[in-house]
């Protein structure tokens, strides 16, 4: 059946670029140092572009709008998102593309990389050059991570990620993107890619309000609670124990009358 209107998809994705560089840009002569390093390294427009959002004058999009922006629009198979003041001087694409190949190899289910961020609660992992010269090497990469810092970012177009919509600011938001990736079924990783990076981060009086609010809305998000489909009704939760108890029949019987007395349709109503 052929039909002008009528698209066939398949497995085999093609994408125009091979990565998509983005990035938050207040300070344009800095972005264009950093633009510089990266096609000095390899990441020439033939492979790649360059997409920032203009936020010298003032902030147009803060970061997790600004990012959502950047995944839904971006066109290469990989998407960095970066900080303005990165510079690219030790690896290039080609050290990417082997980190990259090496990850697909042994996990092909990954989804974020970066290279830094938090690998359990004791643990981080740090592999990058400061601004003093001061290098911060890993000897033990890759990494799975539980979250990557926000200096460079490396996404999986495929896996098609985005950030909270009810988060907002300009921290935290690699580990939102991990959080999301994992609970997508996704993997991240620290991998082997150093640069310098200008700052050593900025814990403002900002960064707690965001950590407050990241706090509470995964609070929200994984709360257990009661899941009715159009053939069946249960409960799911992080608690083994809660499961099992909710998802009995006198149990589900029970929440049911709740619903009946104290929360009615038209209570849902928009």
């Amino acid at each position: 059946m052929k039909k002008q209107f009528i698209t066939k998809f398949s497995k085999n994705e093609i994408f125009p670029y091979r990565y998509s560089i983005c990035t938050l840009v207040s300070k344009p002569d800095e972005y264009q140092e950093m633009v510089n390093s990266f096609i000095a390294a390899g990441f020439d427009t033939q492979q790649c572009e360059y997409l920032y959002i203009d936020n010298a004058k003032e902030n147009t999009f803060e970061a997790f709008e600004g990012i959502n922006l950047f995944l839904r629009k971006a066109s290469g198979e990989f998407i960095i998102v970066c900080h303005q003041d990165i510079l690219l001087h030790d690896a290039g694409i080609t050290a990417l593309n082997d980190q990259i190949d090496t990850i697909t190899t042994k996990d092909p289910n990954w989804a974020v990389l970066g290279n830094a961020g938090g690998i359990n609660l004791k643990y981080l992992a740090m592999h990058l050059t400061q601004n003093s010269g001061n290098k911060l090497h890993e000897n033990n990469l890759p990494l799975k991570a539980i979250t990557v810092d926000e200096n460079f970012i490396l996404i999986k177009n495929k896996a098609n990620l985005s950030l909270s919509s009810d988060l907002k600011g300009f921290h935290l938001y690699g580990a939102d993107l991990c959080i999301i990736a994992n609970i997508l079924g996704y993997t991240a990783y620290i991998i082997d890619f150093n640069l310098i990076h200008k700052s050593d981060g900025n814990a403002d009086s900002s960064f707690y309000e965001i950590r407050k609010s990241v706090i509470n809305k995964y609070k929200r998000a994984f709360r257990g609670r009661f899941i009715s489909t159009t053939i069946t009704r249960f409960y799911i939760s992080g608690n083994f124990f809660g499961n099992v108890f909710f998802n009995t029949l006198p149990m589900l019987f029970l929440a049911r009358q709740f619903y009946k007395v104290f929360k009615p349709k038209k209570g849902y109503k928009i």
